[in-house]
Protein backbone atom coordinates (compact mmCIF):
# COMPACT_ATOMS: atom_id res chain seq x y z
CA UNK A 1 0.00 0.00 0.00
CA UNK A 2 3.02 2.19 -0.27
CA UNK A 3 1.65 3.67 -3.48
CA UNK A 4 -0.79 5.83 -1.61
CA UNK A 5 2.11 7.83 -0.24
CA UNK A 6 3.63 8.65 -3.60
CA UNK A 7 0.71 10.86 -4.60
CA UNK A 8 1.40 13.10 -1.65
CA UNK A 9 5.17 13.19 -1.81
CA UNK A 10 5.72 16.11 -4.14
CA UNK A 11 3.15 18.35 -2.46
CA UNK A 12 4.34 17.52 1.04
CA UNK A 13 8.01 17.95 0.24
CA UNK A 14 7.31 21.32 -1.37
CA UNK A 15 5.28 22.36 1.65
CA UNK A 16 8.08 21.36 3.96
CA UNK A 17 10.58 23.42 2.03
CA UNK A 18 8.35 26.46 1.77
CA UNK A 19 6.83 26.54 5.25
CA UNK A 20 7.83 29.43 7.44
CA UNK A 21 9.61 28.64 10.67
CA UNK A 22 7.83 30.17 13.66
CA UNK A 23 9.58 31.05 16.87
CA UNK A 24 9.43 27.96 19.03
CA UNK A 25 7.57 26.00 16.35
CA UNK A 26 8.77 23.19 14.15
CA UNK A 27 9.09 22.61 10.46
CA UNK A 28 6.42 20.23 9.24
CA UNK A 29 6.66 16.52 9.53
CA UNK A 30 4.38 14.25 7.65
CA UNK A 31 2.90 10.92 8.46
CA UNK A 32 0.47 8.60 6.76
CA UNK A 33 -1.63 11.29 5.66
CA UNK A 34 -0.14 12.28 8.85
CA UNK A 35 2.18 15.04 8.37
CA UNK A 36 4.40 13.09 10.61
CA UNK A 37 5.69 10.73 8.12
CA UNK A 38 4.61 11.85 4.76
CA UNK A 39 6.34 15.04 4.29
CA UNK A 40 9.83 14.25 4.76
CA UNK A 41 11.75 16.38 2.38
CA UNK A 42 13.36 14.28 -0.36
CA UNK A 43 12.29 10.77 0.58
CA UNK A 44 9.10 9.87 2.30
CA UNK A 45 5.77 9.01 1.06
CA UNK A 46 3.56 8.26 3.12
CA UNK A 47 6.73 4.61 16.14
CA UNK A 48 9.26 1.63 31.11
CA UNK A 49 10.52 2.12 33.58
CA UNK A 50 8.02 2.25 36.44
CA UNK A 51 5.67 -0.43 35.10
CA UNK A 52 5.82 -3.96 36.37
CA UNK A 53 6.17 -6.63 33.67
CA UNK A 54 2.77 -8.00 34.74
CA UNK A 55 0.98 -4.77 33.84
CA UNK A 56 -0.34 -4.84 30.29
CA UNK A 57 1.52 -6.69 27.54
CA UNK A 58 3.55 -9.61 28.73
CA UNK A 59 1.47 -10.35 31.80
CA UNK A 60 -1.04 -12.60 30.08
CA UNK A 61 -4.03 -10.42 30.98
CA UNK A 62 -6.04 -7.60 29.47
CA UNK A 63 -4.71 -4.08 29.06
CA UNK A 64 -5.21 -2.01 32.22
CA UNK A 65 -7.72 0.78 32.68
CA UNK A 66 -5.82 4.08 32.75
CA UNK A 67 -6.30 7.54 34.21
CA UNK A 68 -4.21 10.66 34.77
CA UNK A 69 -2.54 11.26 38.11
CA UNK A 70 -0.43 14.41 38.11
CA UNK A 71 2.00 14.07 35.22
CA UNK A 72 1.68 10.29 34.91
CA UNK A 73 -0.69 7.81 33.38
CA UNK A 74 -1.47 5.23 36.03
CA UNK A 75 -3.38 1.99 36.40
CA UNK A 76 -6.18 1.44 38.89
CA UNK A 77 -3.57 0.31 41.41
CA UNK A 78 -1.63 3.55 40.96
CA UNK A 79 1.28 2.05 39.00
CA UNK A 80 2.87 4.37 36.43
CA UNK A 81 2.11 3.20 32.89
CA UNK A 82 3.90 4.61 29.87
CA UNK A 83 2.49 4.16 26.37
CA UNK A 84 5.33 2.34 24.60
CA UNK A 85 4.82 0.75 21.22
CA UNK A 86 4.00 1.30 17.58
CA UNK A 87 1.60 2.90 15.14
CA UNK A 88 -0.47 0.58 12.94
CA UNK A 89 -1.32 2.54 9.81
CA UNK A 90 -4.03 1.57 7.32
CA UNK A 91 -7.41 2.47 8.77
CA UNK A 92 -6.96 6.08 7.75
CA UNK A 93 -6.47 5.51 4.01
CA UNK A 94 -7.53 2.09 2.70
CA UNK A 95 -11.27 2.65 3.14
CA UNK A 96 -11.44 6.06 1.45
CA UNK A 97 -9.25 4.75 -1.38
CA UNK A 98 -11.57 1.80 -1.90
CA UNK A 99 -9.02 -0.95 -1.27
CA UNK A 100 -10.29 -2.34 2.03
CA UNK A 101 -10.40 -1.32 5.68
CA UNK A 102 -6.83 -2.12 6.79
CA UNK A 103 -3.37 -2.43 5.26
CA UNK A 104 -2.15 -5.93 6.04
CA UNK A 105 -3.36 -8.49 8.59
CA UNK A 106 -5.08 -7.43 11.81
CA UNK A 107 -5.64 -10.89 13.26
CA UNK A 108 -4.36 -12.70 16.35
CA UNK A 109 -1.16 -13.81 14.61
CA UNK A 110 -0.31 -10.22 13.69
CA UNK A 111 -0.97 -9.06 17.26
CA UNK A 112 1.17 -11.89 18.61
CA UNK A 113 4.00 -10.58 16.44
CA UNK A 114 3.51 -7.09 17.85
CA UNK A 115 3.54 -8.52 21.38
CA UNK A 116 6.86 -10.21 20.65
CA UNK A 117 8.43 -6.74 20.55
CA UNK A 118 7.26 -6.08 24.15
CA UNK A 119 4.81 -3.49 22.84
CA UNK A 120 2.37 -2.05 25.40
CA UNK A 121 0.42 0.33 23.14
CA UNK A 122 -0.69 0.48 19.51
CA UNK A 123 -1.90 3.71 17.95
CA UNK A 124 -4.65 3.06 15.39
CA UNK A 125 -5.17 5.90 12.85
CA UNK A 126 -8.76 6.19 11.62
CA UNK A 127 -10.67 8.00 8.89
CA UNK A 128 -13.48 10.33 9.95
CA UNK A 129 -15.67 9.75 6.89
CA UNK A 130 -15.20 5.99 6.91
CA UNK A 131 -16.36 5.77 10.53
CA UNK A 132 -19.42 7.90 9.75
CA UNK A 133 -20.15 6.14 6.45
CA UNK A 134 -20.52 9.27 4.34
CA UNK A 135 -21.30 9.12 0.64
CA UNK A 136 -17.62 9.71 -0.14
CA UNK A 137 -16.74 6.22 1.12
CA UNK A 138 -17.39 2.94 -0.75
CA UNK A 139 -20.34 1.44 1.08
CA UNK A 140 -18.60 -1.88 1.71
CA UNK A 141 -15.81 -0.15 3.66
CA UNK A 142 -17.71 2.48 5.63
CA UNK A 143 -20.25 2.98 8.37
CA UNK A 144 -21.23 -0.02 10.48
CA UNK A 145 -18.79 -2.33 8.67
CA UNK A 146 -15.83 -0.03 9.36
CA UNK A 147 -16.94 0.59 12.94
CA UNK A 148 -17.19 -3.11 13.67
CA UNK A 149 -13.74 -3.74 12.23
CA UNK A 150 -12.31 -1.02 14.48
CA UNK A 151 -14.11 -2.38 17.54
CA UNK A 152 -12.90 -5.90 16.79
CA UNK A 153 -9.27 -4.79 16.48
CA UNK A 154 -9.42 -2.59 19.58
CA UNK A 155 -10.93 -5.44 21.59
CA UNK A 156 -8.29 -7.83 20.25
CA UNK A 157 -5.52 -5.50 21.39
CA UNK A 158 -7.05 -5.07 24.84
CA UNK A 159 -7.47 -8.82 25.28
CA UNK A 160 -3.77 -9.21 24.44
CA UNK A 161 -2.71 -6.75 27.11
CA UNK A 162 -2.04 -3.92 24.64
CA UNK A 163 -3.41 -0.40 25.07
CA UNK A 164 -5.21 0.79 21.90
CA UNK A 165 -4.90 4.49 21.05
CA UNK A 166 -7.79 5.36 18.73
CA UNK A 167 -6.91 8.40 16.65
CA UNK A 168 -8.62 10.58 14.00
CA UNK A 169 -6.06 10.89 11.23
CA UNK A 170 -7.74 11.99 7.99
CA UNK A 171 -10.74 14.32 8.04
CA UNK A 172 -13.16 16.32 5.89
CA UNK A 173 -12.77 19.93 4.75
CA UNK A 174 -11.11 21.69 1.84
CA UNK A 175 -7.82 23.44 2.53
CA UNK A 176 -5.52 24.72 -0.22
CA UNK A 177 -3.33 27.12 1.75
CA UNK A 178 0.30 26.85 2.88
CA UNK A 179 1.49 23.29 3.57
CA UNK A 180 -1.72 21.79 2.13
CA UNK A 181 -1.41 18.02 1.72
CA UNK A 182 -4.14 17.92 -0.93
CA UNK A 183 -6.93 20.09 -2.37
CA UNK A 184 -9.61 17.45 -1.86
CA UNK A 185 -12.55 18.25 0.42
CA UNK A 186 -12.85 14.55 1.24
CA UNK A 187 -10.93 12.85 4.05
CA UNK A 188 -8.06 11.84 1.78
CA UNK A 189 -5.17 13.62 3.48
CA UNK A 190 -4.03 15.45 6.59
CA UNK A 191 -5.97 18.71 7.10
CA UNK A 192 -4.79 21.57 9.34
CA UNK A 193 -7.57 21.08 11.91
CA UNK A 194 -10.65 18.91 12.52
CA UNK A 195 -13.82 20.06 10.78
CA UNK A 196 -16.92 21.18 12.65
CA UNK A 197 -19.19 19.34 10.18
CA UNK A 198 -18.15 15.78 11.02
CA UNK A 199 -15.47 15.67 13.73
CA UNK A 200 -17.81 16.10 16.74
CA UNK A 201 -20.04 13.30 15.41
CA UNK A 202 -17.00 11.09 14.87
CA UNK A 203 -15.86 11.54 18.46
CA UNK A 204 -19.37 11.15 19.84
CA UNK A 205 -19.59 7.82 18.03
CA UNK A 206 -16.13 6.62 19.05
CA UNK A 207 -16.69 7.67 22.66
CA UNK A 208 -20.01 5.83 22.80
CA UNK A 209 -18.35 2.75 21.31
CA UNK A 210 -15.62 2.57 23.95
CA UNK A 211 -16.95 4.36 27.03
CA UNK A 212 -16.74 2.20 30.09
CA UNK A 213 -13.50 0.67 28.80
CA UNK A 214 -10.72 2.91 30.07
CA UNK A 215 -8.10 0.60 28.63
CA UNK A 216 -8.78 2.52 25.39
CA UNK A 217 -7.09 5.90 24.90
CA UNK A 218 -8.38 8.61 22.53
CA UNK A 219 -6.06 10.79 20.40
CA UNK A 220 -8.33 13.55 19.08
CA UNK A 221 -6.47 14.63 15.92
CA UNK A 222 -3.28 13.52 14.29
CA UNK A 223 -1.16 16.57 13.44
CA UNK A 224 -2.66 20.07 13.64
CA UNK A 225 -1.03 22.87 11.67
CA UNK A 226 -3.46 25.84 11.75
CA UNK A 227 -0.60 28.30 12.27
CA UNK A 228 0.67 27.61 8.77
CA UNK A 229 -2.57 28.86 7.25
CA UNK A 230 -2.28 32.34 8.75
CA UNK A 231 1.44 32.59 9.43
CA UNK A 232 0.63 33.51 13.04
CA UNK A 233 1.39 31.10 15.85
CA UNK A 234 -0.82 32.79 18.45
CA UNK A 235 -3.77 32.67 16.05
CA UNK A 236 -2.92 29.03 15.50
CA UNK A 237 -3.17 28.22 19.20
CA UNK A 238 -6.47 30.08 19.53
CA UNK A 239 -7.83 28.10 16.57
CA UNK A 240 -6.43 24.89 18.10
CA UNK A 241 -8.42 25.34 21.29
CA UNK A 242 -11.50 27.30 20.20
CA UNK A 243 -12.09 26.40 16.55
CA UNK A 244 -14.83 28.24 14.67
CA UNK A 245 -13.75 30.59 11.89
CA UNK A 246 -9.96 30.34 11.79
CA UNK A 247 -7.72 32.62 9.70
CA UNK A 248 -7.15 31.32 6.16
CA UNK A 249 -9.00 28.03 6.75
CA UNK A 250 -12.14 27.99 4.61
CA UNK A 251 -14.10 25.37 6.53
CA UNK A 252 -15.50 25.73 10.04
CA UNK A 253 -13.08 24.21 12.53
CA UNK A 254 -13.84 22.02 15.52
CA UNK A 255 -11.45 23.21 18.23
CA UNK A 256 -10.09 20.78 20.77
CA UNK A 257 -12.29 22.15 23.54
CA UNK A 258 -15.39 21.23 21.55
CA UNK A 259 -14.05 17.75 20.83
CA UNK A 260 -13.18 17.14 24.49
CA UNK A 261 -16.74 18.22 25.28
CA UNK A 262 -18.14 15.86 22.63
CA UNK A 263 -16.34 12.94 24.24
CA UNK A 264 -17.25 13.82 27.82
CA UNK A 265 -20.94 14.48 27.19
CA UNK A 266 -21.29 10.78 26.33
CA UNK A 267 -20.10 9.86 29.81
CA UNK A 268 -16.76 8.52 28.54
CA UNK A 269 -13.88 9.17 30.94
CA UNK A 270 -11.12 7.69 28.77
CA UNK A 271 -7.72 9.38 28.71
CA UNK A 272 -7.50 11.90 25.85
CA UNK A 273 -4.26 12.81 24.04
CA UNK A 274 -3.86 16.22 22.39
CA UNK A 275 -1.07 17.00 19.93
CA UNK A 276 0.24 20.55 19.54
CA UNK A 277 0.89 22.79 16.55
CA UNK A 278 3.33 22.28 13.66
CA UNK A 279 2.21 18.71 13.05
CA UNK A 280 2.26 18.03 16.81
CA UNK A 281 5.94 18.99 17.02
CA UNK A 282 5.34 22.30 18.84
CA UNK A 283 4.09 22.15 22.44
CA UNK A 284 5.38 25.58 23.45
CA UNK A 285 1.93 26.94 24.39
CA UNK A 286 0.15 23.65 25.02
CA UNK A 287 -0.17 24.29 28.75
CA UNK A 288 -1.47 27.83 28.20
CA UNK A 289 -4.19 26.72 25.78
CA UNK A 290 -4.99 23.35 27.35
CA UNK A 291 -8.76 22.72 27.19
CA UNK A 292 -10.76 22.19 30.34
CA UNK A 293 -11.81 18.64 31.16
CA UNK A 294 -14.30 17.67 33.83
CA UNK A 295 -12.54 14.34 34.40
CA UNK A 296 -8.96 15.62 34.56
CA UNK A 297 -7.90 12.97 32.05
CA UNK A 298 -6.09 15.06 29.42
CA UNK A 299 -2.54 14.25 28.31
CA UNK A 300 -0.15 15.74 25.75
CA UNK A 301 1.21 14.21 22.57
CA UNK A 302 4.18 15.25 20.43
CA UNK A 303 5.51 13.87 17.15
CA UNK A 304 9.28 13.84 16.73
CA UNK A 305 11.17 13.00 13.55
CA UNK A 306 14.78 13.72 12.70
CA UNK A 307 13.78 16.39 10.18
CA UNK A 308 11.59 18.39 12.61
CA UNK A 309 12.55 21.71 14.09
CA UNK A 310 12.33 20.26 17.59
CA UNK A 311 14.60 17.27 17.10
CA UNK A 312 17.47 17.53 19.58
CA UNK A 313 17.91 17.18 23.32
CA UNK A 314 18.24 20.93 23.81
CA UNK A 315 14.76 21.42 22.35
CA UNK A 316 13.35 18.46 24.24
CA UNK A 317 14.66 19.98 27.47
CA UNK A 318 13.30 23.45 26.74
CA UNK A 319 9.98 22.62 25.05
CA UNK A 320 8.91 19.09 25.98
CA UNK A 321 10.21 18.71 29.52
CA UNK A 322 8.10 21.60 30.94
CA UNK A 323 4.96 19.96 29.55
CA UNK A 324 5.99 16.52 30.80
CA UNK A 325 6.47 18.01 34.26
CA UNK A 326 2.79 19.06 34.35
CA UNK A 327 0.86 16.41 32.40
CA UNK A 328 1.53 12.93 30.99
CA UNK A 329 3.38 13.17 27.68
CA UNK A 330 3.54 10.56 24.93
CA UNK A 331 5.53 10.89 21.71
CA UNK A 332 2.73 9.63 19.49
CA UNK A 333 4.98 9.24 16.46
CA UNK A 334 8.75 8.95 16.36
CA UNK A 335 10.94 8.10 13.40
CA UNK A 336 13.81 8.93 11.09
CA UNK A 337 14.29 8.91 7.32
CA UNK A 338 17.71 7.29 6.99
CA UNK A 339 16.93 3.60 7.56
CA UNK A 340 18.97 3.80 10.77
CA UNK A 341 18.06 4.25 14.43
CA UNK A 342 20.68 6.55 15.96
CA UNK A 343 18.19 9.42 16.16
CA UNK A 344 15.36 7.43 17.74
CA UNK A 345 17.78 5.75 20.15
CA UNK A 346 18.80 9.14 21.52
CA UNK A 347 15.17 10.27 21.64
CA UNK A 348 13.99 7.15 23.46
CA UNK A 349 16.77 7.50 26.02
CA UNK A 350 15.66 11.08 26.68
CA UNK A 351 12.04 9.96 26.97
CA UNK A 352 12.95 7.17 29.41
CA UNK A 353 14.68 9.66 31.68
CA UNK A 354 11.57 11.89 31.72
CA UNK A 355 8.94 9.11 32.06
CA UNK A 356 7.63 9.93 28.58
CA UNK A 357 6.01 7.32 26.33
CA UNK A 358 6.77 6.79 22.64
CA UNK A 359 5.31 5.00 19.62
CA UNK A 360 7.32 4.14 16.51
CA UNK A 361 6.04 4.92 13.06
CA UNK A 362 5.05 2.44 11.66
CA UNK A 363 4.16 -1.27 11.91
CA UNK A 364 3.67 -1.64 8.13
CA UNK A 365 5.81 -3.40 5.54
CA UNK A 366 6.64 -0.36 3.42
CA UNK A 367 10.45 -0.67 3.53
CA UNK A 368 12.44 1.82 5.61
CA UNK A 369 14.06 3.26 2.45
CA UNK A 370 10.71 4.86 1.53
CA UNK A 371 9.85 6.01 5.03
CA UNK A 372 10.16 4.91 8.64
CA UNK A 373 8.67 1.43 8.38
CA UNK A 374 9.54 -0.82 11.30
CA UNK A 375 9.09 -4.27 9.77
CA UNK A 376 9.79 -6.26 6.63
CA UNK A 377 6.99 -8.77 7.27
CA UNK A 378 4.00 -9.13 9.59
CA UNK A 379 5.73 -11.79 11.65
CA UNK A 380 7.71 -8.87 13.05
CA UNK A 381 11.12 -9.03 11.35
CA UNK A 382 12.57 -5.55 11.96
CA UNK A 383 14.00 -3.29 9.30
CA UNK A 384 17.38 -1.69 10.00
CA UNK A 385 15.43 1.29 11.36
CA UNK A 386 13.00 -0.89 13.30
CA UNK A 387 15.81 -2.76 15.02
CA UNK A 388 16.37 0.23 17.28
CA UNK A 389 12.82 0.26 18.67
CA UNK A 390 12.75 -3.54 18.87
CA UNK A 391 15.90 -3.67 20.99
CA UNK A 392 14.99 -0.67 23.11
CA UNK A 393 11.54 -1.96 24.04
CA UNK A 394 13.12 -5.23 25.12
CA UNK A 395 15.52 -3.37 27.38
CA UNK A 396 12.90 -1.22 29.12
CA UNK A 397 10.38 -4.03 29.54
CA UNK A 398 12.62 -6.34 31.55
Amino acid sequence: MKHRHIALLAARAAAALAAASFAGASMPSNASGSAGYYAIVNQWVSPNRGVSPSAGCGGGGSAPALHVSGNRLVTSSGATYRLLGVNRSGGEFACIQGTGIWDGPMDQASVTAIRSWKVRAVRVPLNEECWLGTSDVPVQYGGATYQQAVKDYVNLLVSNGITPIVEMHWSYGQYTGPSAACSDVKATCQKPMPDAQYAPSFWTGVANAFKGNNAVVFDLFNEPYPERASGNETAGWVCWRDGGTCPAIAYQVAGFQSLVNAVRVTGATNVILLGGLAYSNDLTQWLQYKPTDSTGNLAASAHIYNFNSCSNTSCYDSQLAPVAAQVPLTLGEIGENDCAHVFVDTLMNWADSHTVGYLGWTWNTWDCSSGPSLITDYSGTPTAYGQGLHDHLASVSN
